[in-house]
């Protein structure tokens, strides 16, 4: 905690400006959609590898050498592995196995298995991902191999199981584990090789939820290349809306490198162009002059679903620039969706300046020197980019390079393959990449304006820690969507519910995302609700009320939720609507959608004030009977239908649904009413829970509850605080943080505010969790409870929306 507290003092001492966020839970670096999205999950750029933000490895490794001294600055020295045992991921392959106890000396090398059966690998108890079928609780295997030669290396055991674990190799015990790994592991253990004949054997217990298998052994794989490095010292870190920057000290040479994402939402051509900046700037810290050299690499495991996939390298150099291109040699397009899941099909570039004069090369491991070969095929390379900056002193020398995705084709849409938004005017790659190159001064300019504003609006509006919140959100917020064009020439900005199911363009994460949207363009709010009337108005989906989703990432072709949220997906569609129409001053939106509208605030009329056993957006908190929070969602909705039908001149709908929601209203805070608050649920006193929902009543102004209503609840509310923000409601002490912020905007009070958002970003700032930040953590303990990297923070906008909106 010393040495953090040391780091955030040093942060305006470095060469960049100061931080306006300090620490996170992770820090984003190339960040543009669900799968070229790169982040650190460590304070020290050089503590840990970069990885995907479902937590796998995606190394990226940046070395500035001094004087012939090799200073790591990003990343950890990645290690290559060489396979001994593949595992199913690389080879199929069988063993024997019992799911009886076998004898004692099952483990060892010469006793018979001949009475067991045979079965391919993997196990498990999902049949679309087992070769085997497992359900029972234990399940013993053995596989037999041969070795010619001992590897001289390091061994590892390559694992992924569900649950507990021992694993024996030639009969001595090398691993064992209680509980479960979601991913492959290289662990590394004793090596009890020969050369000859070996057994692997392993007992595994399915003692609940899932069942898993696949189990082999790698080596590590050594260099040519003799180098050695040291961590450069960290000086300071700044993190911004679109950008994150560090400041080293590289022995006698000062670095800095910025990563920048430019998602600026209010210029859709930029914002879809699938190309990061990474800037560096070295200058003498001595007064005198060094001969340095700038290496950054990238594994194309960015390009992979899983390391071991084969891929393709090659130069994909132009008049502009001198670039590498790697991606699988599969090139399995759209073949794949589901939650814990990274592209593999498509290429990744890594492109440089051509007046730079970068030295390109493909190798295995990391190559900080110029090589006369280049590896065009393998498992697990590395794309390596060294620059000369020749002798640098104390002027500033500085420079940028980019990372880009082509992806091809990014999402199936009823059936059709759709690509990207940047390729919509017939656009490639390579002038993606040479528009990057060229608009690099105007593009971080840009950027810099977009931070400043978006740091000074939020700070205006809610003070400081409420803006440092804001841009915390910002970046992962909008990576956590694909933008593209329907077939019907609609603007398509689909989500990924990332780490919760996987499914794509829920409706119930669109809203709670909506206010980033709606301040900076409301076309991608558009963008997200486009499809879902699409999949009613097209008659795909006839029920009387909106559906949940679109299918699971990247495949949007009909609903995959298991259950339907009649009353939630209703309220949330019509509510947003009339936020587009609120945004844009004109009713336009409205009327093209108006029949299923009114659709869905028919089905709200008649079912939705006291709803009944039903699922709700907080559905990871079970079924709830009669909810108030889900009732205000309906009153809130047909207000808002009211509100539009008066705007479309349909004076006699919109005068009975606002005299129906001001009867349902006065009935509301009879029923729900529990004294000092209001209930969880119209039939059980003494609970409670945050009524976010009101939010709309006061953002939209349709003023259908008393502000004795919000009063009553703030009070309430700041007397049920943890040390990590407001419960979600009586039943745990977890909490959604995007709620809070809701909740929080209906005070207008600044000090009530304060008091409710300040502990989340206390929770920020010290929650053990490093992954980008979970909406769904504990209050007591600030540990992420459940979902990581999901789109929804964009609802920390809300107080900001609230302040534009009046």
């Amino acid at each position: 905690m010393k040495k953090h507290l040391l780091l955030l003092a040093a942060l305006a001492a470095g060469g960049w400006a100061q931080a306006q966020v300090g620490r996170a839970p992770a820090y984003p670096l190339l960040t543009h959609d669900p799968y070229f999205s790169v982040w650190s999950t460590t304070d020290e750029l050089t503590a840990s590898p970069t990885k995907h933000w479902t937590g796998a490895d995606q190394p990226l490794l940046g070395v500035l050498t001094v004087d012939g001294v090799n200073y790591r600055f990003l990343g950890q020295e990645a290690k290559g592995y060489e396979t001994i045992l593949p595992t199913a991921d690389e080879m199929a392959y069988s063993v024997q196995y019992t799911e009886k106890e076998p004898k004692n000396g099952w483990n060892t090398l010469n006793f018979s298995d001949s009475d067991w059966k045979t079965g391919k690998a993997p196990f498990s108890d999902d049949k679309n991902q087992a070769a085997t079928l497992w359900k029972s609780e234990d399940l013993w295997t053995r596989r037999s191999f041969t070795l010619k030669q001992v590897p001289a290396s390091q061994v590892y055991l390559k694992i992924q199981h569900d649950d507990n674990i021992e694993v024996y190799l030639n009969g001595e015990k090398v691993y064992t584990h209680k509980g479960w790994i979601t991913k492959v592991n290289y662990i590394p253990i004793q090596s009890k090789l020969k050369a000859g004949k070996n057994v692997l054997a392993i007992h595994v217990a399915n003692t609940a939820g899932g069942a898993w298998l696949d189990a082999g052994l790698s080596s590590e794989m050594r260099s040519n290349e003799k180098t050695t490095m040291q961590a450069a010292t960290q000086k300071s870190m700044d993190f911004t809306a679109t950008q994150t920057k560090y400041s080293f000290t590289c022995g006698k040479v000062d670095l800095d490198v910025a990563f920048a994402s430019p998602l600026l939402m209010n210029d859709l051509t930029l914002y879809a162009r699938p190309v990061s900046y990474v800037t560096y700037r070295v200058k003498a810290n001595d007064g005198a002059a060094h001969q340095v050299n700038f290496y950054f690499g990238v594994s194309s495991s960015l390009a992979t679903n899983v390391p071991t996939q084969s891929v393709t390298a090659a130069t994909a150099s132009t008049n502009d620039y001198v670039a590498l291109k790697t991606g699988t040699k599969e090139q399995a397009i759209l073949k794949k969706s589901g939650d814990d899941l990274r592209i593999d099909w498509g290429y990744l570039y890594v492109a440089a300046p051509k007046q730079n004069q970068a030295d390109q090369t493909v190798s295995t491991l990391p190559a900080l020197k110029a090589q006369r070969s280049m590896i065009t095929e393998g498992k697990s390379l590395f794309l390596n980019t060294i620059v000369n900056l020749g002798s640098v002193n104390a002027t500033p020398k500085e420079q940028f390079l980019t990372v880009a995705y082509d992806d091809i084709e990014s999402i199936q849409y009823f059936g059709t393959n759709l690509k990207p938004w940047w390729k919509e005017n017939g656009s490639t790659i390579e002038r993606e990449i040479t528009a990057a190159i060229k608009d690099y001064k105007s593009v971080m300019e840009k950027c810099n304006d977009f931070d400043r504003q978006v740091y000074a609006d939020a700070k205006k509006s809610g003070g400081e820690e409420y803006a440092k919140l804001c841009v915390l959100g910002y970046r992962q917020a909008a990576a956590a969507h694909k933008l593209v064009k329907s077939p019907q020439g609609d603007i398509l900005y689909l989500s990924k519910e990332n780490f919760s199911n996987g499914c794509i363009n829920t409706v119930d994460v669109t809203y709670p995302s909506a206010p980033l949207y709606l301040l900076y363009n409301p076309d991608l709010l558009k963008g997200m609700l486009n499809g879902i009337f699409y999949y009613s108005e097209s008659g795909k989906w006839t029920k009387p009320f909106a559906a949940h989703d679109l299918g699971t990432y990247p495949l949007a072709n009909a609903q995959v939720y298991g259950e339907d949220m009649p009353v939630e997906e209703s309220g949330n569609m019509i509510i947003l609507t009339a936020a587009i129409v609120k945004a844009e001053g004109k009713p336009d939106y409205a009327r093209k959608h108006w029949k299923t509208l009114t659709t869905w605030a028919d089905y709200l009329l008649k079912d939705g004030f006291d709803p009944a056993n039903q699922l709700c957006t907080d559905d990871f908190a079970g079924h709830l009977a009669r909810n108030a929070n889900l009732s205000v969602k309906a009153i809130v909705g047909l207000g808002c239908y009211a509100m539009m039908a008066e705007q479309l001149g349909e004076k006699a709908t919109a005068e009975k649904y606002r005299k129906s929601t001001e009867e349902m209203v006065q009935k509301w805070m009879q029923i729900a009413d529990d004294g000092d608050h209001y209930a969880l649920t119209f039939d059980k006193k003494g609970t409670w829970s945050q009524k976010y929902n009101l939010v709309w009543d006061k953002v939209l102004g349709l003023k259908l509850f008393p502000q004795s209503v919000y009063e009553k609840e703030i009070k309430y509310y700041l007397t049920k605080q943890n040390s990590y923000g407001l419960p979600l409601d009586s039943r745990k002490t977890y909490t959604k943080s995007d709620w809070i912020v809701w909740t929080a905007t209906l005070t207008d009070n600044q000090a009530d505010f304060d008091a409710l958002v300040k502990p989340l970003l206390k929770y920020a700032h010290e929650t053990s969790s490093r992954v980008p930040i979970s909406d769904w953590h504990e209050t007591t303990d600030g540990k992420k409870v459940g979902f990581q990297a999901r789109s929804v923070v964009g609802g920390y906008f809300m107080k900001l929306l609230n302040d534009k909106m009046k």
